[in-house]
């Protein structure tokens, strides 16, 4: 049944009205649930440290006019449209980004709040039904991209059974998502050895911290050895080892190696990383019969011998966000208590803003591009 009570007739939202225009703060009006769709008060909405690249246009996402950025929210729900079957009115909700036509699945793939992709169909598709992301007082998604949260148990106090995190904690959660998708595609098993390389980026950091929660042993990768060891302590004794990589390939494989054979290697490495030699590296290292998934984004040809891949059978694919499945999986570990979120997880929020400070939001998120750190919008 829908559920459509009363809402506000307008609202406050942060607005771009083409590539290259200035993100402006604007009255919109509040939007109504659709069949297919919910209605979601945003709570808590990530400052993310790249928006201001994807809205001057530099970063080469496309979107469509009128666009309200902002792929990463938490919120409650606050009307449903008549489909709805599960989702109620007052529940706290995750709302991920990934959206996919539900009669085209694989050919259009959309990030709400992010980008149309490089399909002109995606393109209509956005601009059509999902221009409005997260940072909007309210905001209209998919139902199958609302996640229902336990409230009590997420951010009830501790001695009532709780784990006591704030509604922007809960933003990691979308990083942390993306990261399992990873590991999933690799089918990780706990007691395998993973590398993650690099290893302290914002979606690499995420990557250990999951891998560590499903019951693999780490191999983390990076420049820094000082960066790398803040890591490390972030964990209990044996769980993350750490390779600072020196390009010398022959050097670096052995050194990924010395703790015995390596089963997987998850490759989240950024744009910036171009002529990186850690794939070769970390390929070289890989045992006989691994596995690796390759989740960057570095527009370099992957430089990996093809006698290598032949006789030591490894199996390499590709994967961009994640499933379903992986979003409820993620929620499970982390209402468990496996996957911690907050200091003691190794994530902390560093600031938090209304929309009226949207420049200062995304400066200090800028300063603070690394693993755990989250800079909020509370509308």
């Amino acid at each position: 049944m829908p559920s459509t009570p009363d809402l506000p007739a307008s609202m406050k939202a942060l607005i771009v009205e083409a590539p290259g225009q200035p993100l402006q703060l604007k009255t919109l009006p509040v939007p109504s649930a659709t069949p297919g769709s919910c209605v979601v008060k945003v709570l808590a909405a990530e400052a993310g440290h790249d928006m201001p690249h994807v809205i001057d246009g530099t970063a080469g996402f496309p979107f469509p006019p009128n666009f309200v950025p902002g792929p990463h929210a938490i919120g409650r729900v606050v009307a449903t449209g008549p489909d709805a079957t599960t989702l109620k009115v007052g529940q706290l909700v995750m709302v991920e980004a990934f959206i996919r036509p539900r009669d085209d699945p694989n050919d259009v793939q959309i990030l709400w709040g992010l980008t149309a992709g490089f399909d002109p169909a995606g393109l209509k598709f956005m601009g059509d039904n999902w221009s409005l992301g997260g940072l909007a007082e309210y905001t209209r998604a998919p139902l199958e991209n609302c996640y229902p949260l336990d409230e009590k148990r997420l951010c009830g106090p501790p001695a009532e059974g709780g784990l006591g995190y704030s509604v922007e904690d809960l933003l990691h959660l979308p990083t942390q998502l993306v990261a399992l998708g990873g590991l999933r595609a690799l089918d990780l098993k706990p007691g395998e050895r993973v590398i993650v390389a690099p290893s302290t980026g914002v979606f690499s950091g995420a990557a250990v911290q999951v891998a560590v929660a499903l019951g693999a042993q780490v191999v983390a990768t990076g420049r820094s050895r000082a960066t790398l060891e803040a890591l490390q302590r972030q964990f209990p004794p044996g769980r993350v080892q750490v390779v600072p990589i020196t390009g010398d390939v022959a050097a670096d494989t052995a050194a990924l190696k010395q703790w015995g054979p390596v089963d997987a290697y998850l490759d989240l490495t950024p744009p910036t990383a171009a002529g990186a030699t850690h794939p070769r590296s970390c390929f070289a290292a890989l045992r006989k019969y691994g596995r690796a998934c390759m989740m960057g984004v570095l527009r370099d040809d992957l430089a990996v011998s093809h006698l290598l891949l032949t006789f030591n059978s490894l199996t390499v694919r590709g994967q961009f966000m994640y499933e379903r499945a992986d979003a409820w999986l993620l929620i499970k570990m982390v209402e468990a208590g496996v996957l911690r979120l907050g200091k003691e997880g190794g994530n902390e929020v560093v600031g938090r803003f209304k929309f009226e400070q949207a420049d200062e939001a995304f400066a200090l998120a800028q300063k603070n591009a690394k693993m755990g750190k989250i800079v909020a919008f509370v509308p």
